[in-house]
């Protein structure tokens, strides 16, 4: 622990810093994302009330459409009664005359059932003609519906799918909350962890012999210039003694060597311990 060098303090405390700022970049982009979501929600809600106000209105539709046809249908059955009781008219009239016919002082009234027999079937074509004409009309008219109803048809399946599609936002969206919890409570764990280590190494600081303690919060760099400076003189301590002859272990000697990984591993999880030793000094 005593051979550190003063290049190989300052990373540990910049890389202590940049914790904080990597999780607060996840979370941020965890953030963006589930305000895509909701504004994809947000759409798909807006389609589906679209669609909703479609079908509501084909149905408004179909209703008179329907209407109309069952207004149509009593009108053709009014005809055809009409033009049954006509037809009936005409038979008796025809009746009459074949009955009158021999009869030479009825020629006038013959007459006059003709005529009247002529309007009857002038009517008649009348009735025949109006008949078709609804008739067209019925046929159109039911077009018109089987169309709605598939345009209804198709509408409901669409709003099956905006539904099925609403439901797998909202589960996605769900799911990104569920994570930004998490991903808030890793990084409430890891400040507080940094916390407690910076709280540490400013301690084991500030506590060495002729350092001064801190009056204020002390800033990233302060800490920094503490510490390279508790280095500074340790490195001239040891240089006096050698001069007076003293003997002394090089600070260098661990570093000549090649440590293994799990040393390594071990220094670099306790700075607050490494940055202590300099209290020793007489």
């Amino acid at each position: 622990m005593e051979g550190a060098s003063p290049g190989g303090a300052v990373p540990d405390g910049a890389g202590a810093c940049g914790v904080p700022q990597l999780r607060g970049a996840r979370l941020a982009e965890g953030l963006n994302a589930g305000r895509e979501l909701r504004k994809e929600l947000q759409k798909a809600k807006d389609d589906y009330n679209m669609a909703a106000g479609t079908i509501s209105s084909l149905q408004r539709q179909l209703e008179i459409q329907e209407s109309q046809l069952r207004r149509t249908t009593s009108e053709k059955e009014t005809l055809q009664r009409k033009l049954r009781e006509q037809e009936n008219q005409l038979q008796a009239m025809s009746t009459k005359i074949c009955s009158l016919s021999e009869e030479r002082e009825h020629e006038e009234m013959m007459m006059a059932t003709e005529k009247e027999n002529c309007s009857l079937r002038q009517a008649v074509t009348e009735q025949k003609s109006k008949l078709a004409e609804q008739n067209k009309l019925i046929s159109e008219l039911q077009g018109t519906v089987s169309q709605l109803r598939a345009e209804v048809l198709s509408s409901r399946h669409h709003i099956h799918k905006q539904q099925q599609a609403q439901q797998e936002i909202q589960s996605r969206a769900e799911a990104l909350q569920h994570r930004e919890l998490q991903t808030r409570v890793a990084l409430e764990c890891i400040t507080s962890r940094f916390e407690r280590y910076r709280s540490k190494i400013i301690q084991a600081t500030f506590s060495t012999a002729g350092s001064k303690p801190p009056q204020a919060e002390v800033t990233d760099e302060e800490v920094l210039e503490a510490m390279q400076k508790i280095i500074n003189e340790r490195l001239e301590f040891h240089q006096m003694l050698k001069q007076k002859g003293v003997k002394v272990p090089s600070l260098y000697s661990i570093d000549t060597s090649s440590p293994s990984p799990a040393s390594a591993k071990g220094r670099r999880k306790s700075p607050a311990r490494h940055l202590s030793m300099p209290e020793k000094q007489p």
